[in-house]
């Protein structure tokens, strides 16, 4: 072992000075086989190496995501699928509603034509005794 005095100069104490020898090579060879293992170790390449929970949670949390957007794609055509099928009923009954309308008018338009016809054709009064009628017509109108 060797201890430094005040003036820096070093003084041998202890009476094992050869096996002194040999303990400071195995400590240096120690040494110097530590300082080799640290570099091998620092310039091999290393995978970093993320906690498994971080990943499952990733996992879980896109999963949901991904559950969601399709719940929301799925119920956005639910309702578009239903909004038109109520738009489809309205316009039916609103047709229905005009061909009705186009019945009724159609119905009236003909009972007007049949009695317009029935005026035409028929007569109040047989034609042997029209002459008379038009007599008593113009009595009424004096």
């Amino acid at each position: 072992m060797s201890f430094e005095d005040k003036d820096g100069v070093g003084s041998k104490v202890g009476r094992f000075s050869g096996e002194e020898g040999e303990l400071n090579e195995a400590l240096s060879n120690f040494r110097l086989s530590v300082h080799a293992w640290t570099d091998a170790e620092l310039s091999r390449p290393r995978a970093a190496v993320q906690p498994v929970r971080r990943r499952i949670w990733r996992l879980a949390a896109g999963w949901a995501l991904g559950c969601v957007l399709i719940a929301g794609t799925a119920s956005g055509g639910v309702y578009e699928h239903r909004h038109r099928q109520q738009l489809a009923r309205a316009e039916a009954a609103r047709m229905a509603e005009q061909q009705r309308l186009a019945a009724i008018e159609q119905a009236r338009q003909e009972e007007d034509l049949l009695a317009k016809v029935d005026r035409d054709i028929s007569r109040e009064v047989p034609s042997a005794m029209e002459p008379l009628a038009r007599l008593m017509a113009e009595d009424e109108a004096k």
